[in-house]
């Protein structure tokens, strides 16, 4: 279900296992549009772009770029590197996929960090034009933002230190503190079905994984292909642990009411089965795990 680009090959190999469960609820997809190059993040940018009744997209014209909500501290998935300040991961490629579609090429996109508790507010108050980032659809969401997607499906698991024998699974996390990330799916999970846990909660899961090795917490949790990033980039000193426990559809976050954007990405989804696998293979897809592009909820 998650994923990730690492530097560690091999750890994402040897937890290709792992992850293949949590992948195993991906629906089917299909079709094929305007394919990636070569190289998997130029995108062939669409001429000509229509799309009457959104604002969002009339925002878009009007300024000339795209804003994109994203991450920036998830391996593989949606990831800021220190020294040349690009991004990479999943979740990129399909923002970029999505903003070729649109008619903007890569250097027409402002990325924009955004902590998860404030990605509704950031949609709602127009700081941005669309989210990517490991965003997981739910009905509270939905009533304040739309979902094009899902694009991805995964589920939530554990990280801990590597010397840690107690915590095997989430059946293991009475009584420990559990970190995660405000406002994020994952910690409201724990707060409502895991009542003798702890919780800790910062902006970022980076935060919790320096907490967890500073021994502040005992475990993180989030879903599962974002903590085994982490675990490859500190196989000395990290695990992931036990089975995903939830399903965790991922989504575009997009402006509430704008119907006509949310149909035209989710047709682009549908119809660019060829490009999303593209994407996988050449992010996620470099962990050894196979998986389905899922379909598209039109509601």
């Amino acid at each position: 279900m998650k994923a990730f680009i690492t530097k560690r090959k091999s750890l994402l190999v040897a937890a290709s296992a792992a992850l293949a469960l949590s992948l195993s609820a991906c629906g089917g997809g299909g079709g094929s549009t305007s394919a990636p190059s070569t190289d998997a993040g130029a995108f062939t940018v669409a001429q000509n772009v229509s799309i009457s009744g959104s604002p969002t997209f009339d925002t878009i014209k009007s300024n000339g770029k795209i804003r994109i909500g994203v991450k920036q501290d998830q391996p593989g998935l949606g990831f800021k590197d220190a020294a040349t300040g690009e991004y990479s991961g999943f979740d990129i490629q399909i923002a970029q996929w999505i903003a070729a579609s649109l008619g903007f090429s890569k250097d027409k996109i402002e990325y924009k960090p955004i902590p998860s508790a404030n990605r509704e507010s950031s949609i709602t108050n127009g700081d941005i034009d669309y989210y990517v980032g490991t965003y997981s659809i739910t009905d509270k969401r939905k009533q304040q933002i739309d979902f094009a997607g899902p694009y991805f499906v995964t589920g939530q698991g554990l990280l801990v230190k590597k010397s840690n024998t107690t915590i095997n699974s989430e059946k293991d996390l009475s009584g420990k503190n559990v970190c995660s990330a405000t406002g994020s799916t994952p910690i409201q999970n724990i707060k409502a079905n895991f009542p003798g846990t702890k919780t800790t909660e910062f902006d970022t899961y980076s935060q919790c994984v320096e907490a967890l090795k500073s021994g502040q917490v005992d475990a993180v949790t989030t879903d599962q292909a974002i903590l085994i990033g982490y675990a490859s980039q500190d196989t000395d000193n990290l695990k992931v642990v036990g089975q995903p426990f939830t399903t965790e559809k991922y989504g575009v976050g997009l402006k509430k009411g704008d119907t006509a954007l949310r149909k035209f990405i989710n047709k682009m989804f549908t119809d660019g089965g060829s490009v999303w696998q593209k994407i996988y293979d050449s992010t996620l897809g470099q962990s050894g795990t196979k998986v389905t592009q899922p379909a598209v909820d039109n509601y």
